[in-house]
């Protein structure tokens, strides 16, 4: 190849005269070039005439093209430290105006989004989507909850010092790739061959306008779906526990025991997920009323320095020695406790006289001896419908008839048959879809707890993607 084929084979993708290009590219993939790196540039600038205007990224070593073009004595570099593109042409220096401003480096007020306004161009000269750092300002402008900040120290245009964070900066791993059929079929890209690389010829405008609404609808558009992508994975349960903290009037939490069996084990699988919280009631095969309050303050710790917070502590029953499961609580700052609704009038007092909000959860009891039990002792109520269907009720009936809407702060989300066998949400007889459903017409405001209360036939995973499949068929 030659510079002036080049050239020509760029107006004849579509690269008009005038155009303001922002090329990311790969020489080797080229092939051989009469006169280099050098040649391939000119060819962009005879491409877009002296009217157009050539960028580049060079906020990293980014291949021989881009250094040549910074380094020419009529290009322009844009004033902030990341996101950071360099230019040649008259439209860069209106482009480059006060790049470091805006809270994002990528999205309105920056270089690639003016770049999309006046019909702008991207051009991926033997590289892929991967390499098209303009998607990024699509997410920035959608404020998707996974992206992160970056914080720099650098000197303005006017000699300035300054210390900025940007807002809504990309993360590790992206699947851009994954959007050439979008832009295919919108018409917003061309692909053709020069040498031997494949080059994909984008008109930004198009692009963004058609990234932005696919993002709108699906704020994950941009994320793999392999299992084992763990910066994917962790993106995504960024997504989920945005979605929930800002349209659900609800907070989500998960029992220990199906989080896992050890507090690392826990941890990581409740980020993996996007919870927040977490239940107490067994923890490495031991109930957490067993516990010493060295262990279940260090587990607490442990739980609170990764983000995670304890709603609840459950047990089975109340412990003998009240004394000093009192003190073992209280060691480790947990103030909910579950108890089962069978617990002794006596033991519930004493745990609300040290200070314990007491919530009484059902087992083995009707709906009306639990509200009788719940207004005998001033306590509200956790509503366990596996356990309801197990006593041979409708957990759906028993909510309306025996009015729980006045005492209800928790929701176990797990379902079961009659029997008292587990199964998945939705697909056993204790009307769990159901449940869930009333509580959020009337904006329930306590917990729902996954896999609170009752075995789970499954993994945390399955079950928290079982549950965002209800909420997203209600």
């Amino acid at each position: 190849m030659n510079r002036q084929e080049i050239a020509q084979k760029l107006n004849e993708m579509g690269l008009p005269k005038g155009a303001i290009v922002l090329l990311h590219s790969s020489l080797a993939a080229i092939g051989k070039v009469d006169g280099g790196a050098d040649a391939v540039v000119d060819a962009f600038l005879d491409a877009v005439g002296p009217e157009g205007t050539l960028l580049v990224p060079v906020f990293g070593n980014l291949g021989i093209i881009t250094t040549i073009v910074k380094n020419r004595p009529n290009a322009l570099v844009s004033p902030c430290p990341v996101g950071t593109l360099a230019g040649i042409g008259p439209a860069a220096a209106e482009l480059f105006e006060d790049h470091w401003k805006p809270e994002s480096p990528h999205a309105q007020g920056t270089p690639f989004h003016r770049l999309a306004q006046k019909g702008g161009f991207v051009c991926l000269l033997g590289v892929d989507q991967d390499r098209n750092t303009a998607l990024h300002g699509i997410e920035a402008q959608l404020k998707l909850p996974y992206l992160g900040q970056t914080t720099q120290t650098f000197t303005t245009p006017d000699g300035e010092t300054v210390t900025k964070t940007w807002k809504h900066y990309p993360g590790p791993h992206r699947n851009f790739i994954g959007l050439d059929p979008l832009f295919l079929e919108c018409g917003a890209m061309t692909i053709d061959r020069i040498g031997n690389a494949q080059v994909r010829l984008l008109d930004a405008k198009k692009m963004w306008d058609a990234a932005l609404e696919y993002g709108t609808m699906d704020p994950a558009f941009v994320l793999c779906d392999n299992p084992n992508c763990p910066a994917c994975v962790r993106q995504r349960a960024d997504i989920f526990s945005d979605y929930i903290a800002a349209n659900e009037s609800f907070k989500l939490s998960a029992s220990a025991r199906l989080a896992g069996r050890y507090v690392p084990e826990m941890v990581e699988n409740l980020k993996r997920v996007g919870i927040k919280f977490v239940e107490l009631d067994i923890i490495q095969g031991v109930p957490v009323s067993q516990m010493s309050a060295e262990k279940l303050q260090a587990a607490v710790s442990e739980f609170n320095e990764a983000g995670i917070e304890v709603s609840a502590a459950r047990i089975a029953a109340v412990p003998d020695n009240v004394e000093k499961f009192i003190e073992v609580m209280k060691a480790a700052a947990i103030g909910t406790l579950i108890v089962p609704s069978a617990a002794e009038d006596e033991q519930i007092s004493q745990l609300q006289q040290a200070g314990f909000n007491v919530v009484i959860c059902n087992r083995s009891m009707t709906g009306a001896a639990v509200q009788r039990k719940a207004a005998r002792c001033g306590v509200n109520v956790c509503f366990n419908p596996a356990n309801f269907a197990e006593a041979g009720q409708q957990p759906f009936g028993v909510y309306r008839a025996d009015r729980f809407i006045r005492n209800i702060v928790q929701l176990d989300v797990n379902d079961a048959l009659k029997t008292g066998e587990a199964e998945e949400l939705a697909c056993g007889q204790a009307e769990i879809k159901e449940m869930i459903s009333i509580l959020r017409c009337r904006n329930f405001d306590g917990f729902m707890t996954i896999g609170g209360g009752f075995e789970y036939p499954g993994i945390l995973e399955d079950a928290v993607d079982r549950f965002a499949e209800l909420l997203e068929n209600m």
